[in-house]
């Protein structure tokens, strides 16, 4: 019965590693279809319940989705099968992308069509962070601490220390309303805190694996966060270029699966297959243990006011980064009346028609700006 769940888990994540267009909330949607109202493996009121947990923990939503399924259907191997199953297919589609763009990247007739990419990517980013500014901002505080928070990371300060400054600040003024200190409470972040610079070998392999190993403990928000974290690590120590990370961001997008294999990408142009090896692993690593760590523990972590009160300011913090990051990468992509065309066609396309995939988007990007660069 165990080997039977295991094919069946297999199977299905692998189908949706191949076809999950449109980014966590498209994923979650068809895992739902597929696993709630298709096979019946669970209640709805369970998979929400699911749902709910990994917004509670760090990492991208959707593959962790994926690998509490596996672990519901079928213990500890089912845990792995599916969150494997679910990465792989994004992975080996992104290092084909990689290894073509390393070969291949400096011709006129391919930079043409990653020219008008660029200005999509950055719509695409807004349209997917608009909702969630709406949602975050729930009291006067949290808008407080977000354009705190926005105005230092303009400033260059570090993101990471940010975002936790931020959900300290939240669990200081959650305190001080309540009159009700408790020193426990802050143990959570501060050891998250401790993660968020750990001492790396000279080795880069192991400088890339620590790194993204670091960010994707830390993660919380949008998979979008995704690219301020590496901004802070990569750009700014002068590993990659701004434009590399814009590519692979657009790679990220036009690919199916999981976001997070742009890092993939990532990890290639650094240091060539091992490199988008050790990234790999070392991004997607940390929700495999939490979710087998958390998985039972998923109540008492729900109703804790003081975690919540945490995440509530971490997902604020995590808005105004993205919106710095959107500003920055205006700069460096929106330099020309093209670009400016472009931007706008995909600002108008991603408001106007929600229900267009953001492949689709990038896609038309792509193709307006080989035509434009003709003229």
């Amino acid at each position: 019965m165990s080997q039977s769940n295991l094919k069946e888990i297999a199977k299905l994540f692998l189908k949706l590693g191949i076809i999950g267009f449109g980014g966590p909330a498209a994923h979650i949607s068809m895992m739902k279809e597929e696993v709630v109202t298709k096979r019946k493996w669970m209640s709805e009121q369970h998979f929400l319940d699911l749902i709910g947990a990994t917004n509670l923990i760090p990492g991208p939503n959707s593959t962790e989705m994926a690998i509490h399924i596996g672990k519901e259907r079928a213990g500890w191997k089912g845990l792995i099968t599916a969150g494997v199953c679910f990465i792989l297919p994004a992975v080996l589609i992104t290092s084909i992308f990689a290894w073509f763009y390393k070969q291949f990247g400096q011709l006129p007739q391919f930079d043409s069509f990653v020219y008008g990419i660029k200005p999509a990517i950055i719509a695409i980013i807004l349209a997917a962070i608009f909702p969630l500014a709406k949602k975050s901002i729930k009291s006067i505080e949290l808008g407080v601490i977000g354009l705190i928070v926005l105005s230092l990371s303009l400033l260059g300060f570090n993101e990471i220390y940010i975002m936790f400054g931020a959900g300290l600040l939240a669990l200081v003024l959650n305190v001080i309303s309540n009159k009700n200190s408790s020193t426990a409470n802050s143990v959570f972040p501060f050891t998250l805190l401790q993660l968020a610079n750990p001492t790396l070998n000279p080795s880069v392999n192991l400088n890339l694996f620590l790194a993204f190993l670091k960010i994707g403990a830390i993660l919380y928000g949008s998979g979008y966060v995704l690219f301020a974290f590496l901004d802070a690590e990569l750009v700014a120590k002068g590993l990659l270029s701004r434009n590399q990370l814009i590519d692979a961001i657009a790679v990220g997008q036009f690919t199916p699966g999981p976001v997070f294999s742009s890092v993939t990408f990532i990890g290639y142009q650094i240091n060539g297959f091992t490199g988008a090896i050790v990234s790999t692993i070392g991004i997607f690593l940390p929700s495999f243990v939490f979710v087998a760590l958390l998985n039972p523990i998923v109540k008492k972590m729900r109703n804790s006011k003081t975690i919540s009160t945490f995440l509530d300011a971490v997902n604020v913090a995590s808005i105004a980064i993205i919106i710095t990051v959107c500003f920055q990468m205006g700069k460096d992509t929106i330099t020309n009346w093209r670009t400016v065309v472009i931007a706008f066609l995909s600002i108008c396309t991603v408001f106007g028609f929600r229900k267009v995939n953001s492949s689709l988007v990038v896609l038309g990007g792509s193709l307006i700006g080989y035509l434009l660069k003709l003229i």
